[in-house]
């Protein structure tokens, strides 16, 4: 079992784009009434609905070696338009790298802050005061396949559109999700998830060239 929390550091340099990522994920689908879907982080782009309901994704990542930082993350995400195409808005995002933090806000304009984390690879994840995951089962394909999405975010009123592409080793996992009914993941409190989906390990590559 690792326990990290967010530590100051006199430097807050952070490696430029794009960062070469491995490490695993976990990351859930869970469909939200509209009335309780956090706002997209740009204006510029509109929530793609189903029904009255938006499509939150939240997730867990571990980045490990030989990542340029390693370090733990939670992220929730909502699934919009930027006209026809189809793009993640990462709303909310902590980690625990000062360097981490900085380098997505002022690369990738991704609000990112800062949290302390519990994790035991593959079993159980936690960010004090947010939301946890223990797992029970997970399944996963015998190969790595390519994935690739955009992140759209708001940098400074203006839309910026940046890619991830790379490779993942795909499976599906059960286990609980619990979200702090006062914490600003809130809106999942008591919710579950559609689907529960392993990342692990991954390879991708956040940013442009």
């Amino acid at each position: 079992m690792t326990s990290s929390s967010a530590q100051p550091s006199s430097s807050h340099s952070y490696p430029p784009e794009p960062w070469d990522l491995h490490g695993h994920a976990y990351v859930a689908a869970w469909l939200v009434p509209v009335a309780d879907l956090p706002a997209p982080h740009s204006p510029a782009t509109k929530a793609i609905t189903l029904f009255g309901r938006g499509i939150v994704g939240t997730a867990f990542f571990v980045y490990e070696e030989p990542s340029p930082l390693t370090y733990d993350e939670i992220m929730s995400t909502v699934l919009v338009r930027d006209g026809w195409r189809i793009r993640v808005s990462i709303t909310h995002i902590w980690v625990n790298s000062e360097a981490s933090r900085d380098g997505g806000r002022d690369l990738w304009a991704i609000p990112k802050q800062l949290a302390d984390f519990d994790v035991t690879p593959h079993v159980s994840y936690s960010a004090h005061g947010i939301g946890s995951l223990v797992l029970r089962r997970v399944r996963r394909l015998p190969r790595m396949l390519p994935a690739g999405f955009r992140i759209a975010q708001d940098q400074g009123g203006h839309l910026l559109v940046s890619p991830v592409t790379g490779r993942m080793r795909f499976g599906t996992a059960s286990g609980r999700w619990t979200f702090d009914a006062d914490g600003q993941l809130g809106f999942l409190h008591g919710r579950k998830p559609l689907l529960t989906l392993a990342a692990s390990p991954f390879r991708l590559l956040f940013g442009r060239r």
